[in-house]
């Protein structure tokens, strides 16, 4: 596992990534913890080099209902979504969701 997940809790703390997002490239990651394809998703996505903002649905619903509502891109999970500017440069969710396409998006 290459990935270093960061478990976001509330929304001033996604309020922040946004914020970060004007510097350098930030990923924001739905996981349901009773989802068996979101379980396999988080570990393709383990396979990222990469800081991973996780949100667990289970434990921050708010959080994940307003990366909604800043976002634009209606609610899944397994999700990830890549933003830079404060603007969604990626979004995929389920088995679409893969390592390489994380890292390529982060990095262009």
């Amino acid at each position: 596992m290459k990935a270093r997940f960061n478990e976001i809790h509330d929304t001033r703390e996604l309020d922040a990534l946004i914020e970060k997002s004007n510097k350098q490239s930030v990923i924001l990651f739905k996981h349901s913890t009773t989802c068996p394809i979101s379980a396999g998703v988080y570990q393709e996505i383990s396979n990222a080099d990469a800081d991973i903002n996780l949100i667990v649905v289970q434990h921050a619903r708010d959080v994940s209902t307003a990366v909604a509502e800043k976002t634009g891109i209606r609610h899944e999970s397994p999700q990830a979504i890549v933003l830079k500017n404060g603007k969604v440069v990626y979004h995929a969710s389920h088995y679409d969701v893969t390592a390489d396409d994380v890292e390529n998006n982060l990095n262009s």
